[in-house]
């Protein structure tokens, strides 16, 4: 008989969910096809992660942890942040699929763990605003403005690819150049 390896399977649950998740949000996603993916019992899931809401909190928390240590806002370097946000999100596209099911299950209402997303962004932030405090980067736009704008121009052809290829094409020079224009953009929003 096997022994039982919990962390290998709470390793294999999050894996599950995150793709589950990814593709059907958090009220298309069912924890039948989660368990199953998994090679885990439905019981396990509940035990380790509570119910489909707080799992999926989970999943994206570690998620947007992950994002923040592999690629910190960098006020110093904004092109090369913009480059790594690009690469990281074309690497690991399921991070944006959530926030946007996210964005599209919960609008404007709170949501779970508001708390600690409130800090994550906080210290984004801060990176911004002490980017602006030491002159490196413009004070005119309010630091947690001007972070979302470079987010959202950086982010927004992962989200909607099929805008992406209609408008900008969709073989490598094309990406090339919408890469080098975001780029652009960026050093303009940010210069004093």
């Amino acid at each position: 008989m096997a022994a039982r390896d919990p962390e290998a399977t709470k390793a294999r649950i999050f894996a599950a969910a995150v793709a589950e998740f990814a593709a059907h949000g958090v009220a298309g996603a069912r924890i039948d096809r989660i368990a199953a993916e998994a090679k885990a019992n439905k019981q396990l899931i509940y035990a380790y992660y509570g119910n489909k809401t707080e799992l999926f909190a989970t999943v994206l928390e570690k998620k947007m942890l992950d994002l923040a240590i592999s690629v910190p806002v960098d006020p110093d370097d904004v092109e090369g942040w913009v480059d790594r946000l690009m690469d990281y999100h074309a690497a690991h596209p399921e991070l944006l699929r959530l926030l946007f099911w996210e964005g599209m299950e919960y609008g404007v209402a709170e949501l779970p763990h508001e708390a600690e997303r409130h800090a994550h962004y906080a210290r984004k932030v801060a990176a911004v605003r002490d980017g602006q405090d030491r002159g490196v980067i413009t004070d005119a736009i309010p630091a947690p403005d001007l972070l979302f704008l470079l987010v959202a121009m950086t982010n927004w052809a992962m989200v909607v690819p099929q805008m992406k290829r209609i408008l900008i094409g969709g073989d490598p020079p094309d990406a090339d150049r919408l890469r080098a224009s975001i780029k652009e953009a960026a050093r303009r929003l940010i210069a004093r």
